[in-house]
């Protein structure tokens, strides 16, 4: 093989060995279905990550422990996702991509089932970190082989098509699972994510086409990335920008029902307008990325902090409240799938650890907005106050982008 990136080579350029998991897929298979496959993984993603939180009641009183000790659950998986990113990108540079899509959903499978069996609470907690490690490398990897499929000056779309499949799942596979585990027991929820891993497992397998990981890959090389001001910069605009969603998003229930007077009746429809508004912006997010990523940084910036401060100031006037989480949430995507573009591209040859690190800096938002949106509540400023702190990290967001766009100009001038 030759030094320069496999992955911008033609299938049938690449080896494998015949009949094994990396046989060529016929050339006349459409990459539509790959990019379809590959947003299945996302929807398996979605669904498992944020079904945790519908059932965390019904997984409290499984494993007898209280709510609020249940919901260490989904700070351990966070935290294996945070993990995992950088120590899987890392060791699977190297890896086929295709293959390396199949081990990681794989595992994800594996992490559900676990999670299923589990009696205790220790048990699960492993459970949800391991399942937590294959989440960002998927992403990573899915979006380079997105990336590698699309047409010349439709990269943005492909991956944001990956992406959607996060999105759709707040929409279809959360609610659903969420019911399953309600009324068929909060372990069914998990084996029907497991089932979910399976069939991402079939689809990716049969349709996606061979993508070759980087044969020059060395985990030293990798690793290097993280010493990029450029990459940390973009990582820090994830965790600060996006922060600001989760800061609302984690306290939605009490928003709608306290500040908005809304019923408990309101709170599903609230969600579902954040899940639409997720699907919606991903969609937008595709196509602004194909004009330009810096410019879609900076609209997403200014217009996530713009729609949190009007969420701050229409959440007492009822379902004034919906179309503003519907705003929140698709702003918010914006600048998540074009993070993801910029990273791919500022990480230079540790392309699959930059693009597995995007996901890692968002669940640091998640539990960075969660923090600080607890800590103004219980300081006592109410709950309209989770969207001003979310404005102030919008806020911190943009200043890092424009220190980050700045640089990187000034860098490539000279």
């Amino acid at each position: 093989m030759s030094s320069s990136t496999a992955a911008d080579r033609p299938a049938a350029a690449q080896h494998a060995v015949p009949g094994g998991p990396d046989a060529p897929v016929m050339a006349a298979r459409a990459p539509r279905l790959a990019l379809l496959a590959l947003a299945l993984g996302g929807f398996t993603i979605g669904t498992t990550e944020f079904m945790t939180m519908g059932l965390l009641p019904e997984v409290a009183a499984g494993v007898g422990v209280s709510i609020p000790t249940a919901g260490h659950l989904i700070s351990a998986y966070a935290l294996g996702v945070v993990v995992g990113a950088p120590l899987l990108a890392v060791l699977g540079a190297r890896a086929p991509r295709r293959r390396l899509l199949l081990w990681l959903m794989g595992a994800y499978a594996a992490g559900n089932v676990l999670s299923a069996a589990s009696v205790s609470m220790e048990m699960l907690t492993v459970a949800r970190f391991l399942d937590g490690l294959p989440h960002g490398a998927y992403f990573g990897v899915a979006s380079l082989v997105a990336a590698d499929l699309a047409q010349p000056g439709k990269a943005g779309r492909a991956v944001a098509q990956v992406m959607l499949g996060l999105s759709v799942a707040n929409v279809l596979g959360v609610p659903a699972a969420t019911w399953l585990g309600q009324n068929l027991g909060w372990r069914a929820g998990f084996v029907a994510a497991s089932v979910l891993a399976v069939l991402t497992v079939l689809a990716v397998a049969a349709v996606v086409p061979v993508r070759a990981g980087n044969p020059d890959a060395r985990w030293r090389t990798e690793l290097t990335a993280l010493r990029e001001p450029q990459v940390l910069l973009a990582l820090l605009i994830g965790a600060a920008g996006f922060g600001g969603m989760f800061a609302v998003y984690t306290y939605i229930s009490p928003i709608a029902t306290d500040v908005a007077g809304l019923g408990s009746g309101s709170v599903p429809l609230v969600i579902l307008m954040l899940g639409l508004g997720m699907v919606a912006g991903t969609i937008l997010a595709g196509r602004m990325a194909d004009w330009s990523v810096p410019g879609s940084l900076v609209v997403g910036s200014i217009g996530m902090a713009a729609a949190l401060l009007l969420f701050f100031v229409v959440s007492p006037y009822g379902w004034w409240l919906a179309p503003a989480a519907f705003l929140v949430t698709t702003l918010g995507s914006v600048l998540v799938v074009n993070l993801q573009l910029r990273l791919m591209r500022v990480a230079g040859e540790a392309e699959t650890l930059g693009a597995a690190m995007n996901h890692a800096s968002l669940n640091v938002a998640n539990a960075l907005g969660a923090w600080i949106g607890g800590a103004v509540i219980s300081a006592g400023l109410g709950y309209r106050a989770p969207a001003l702190a979310g404005v102030g990290l919008s806020v911190v967001g943009l200043v890092v982008l424009v220190v980050a766009l700045r640089t990187d100009r000034g860098a490539r001038t000279a």
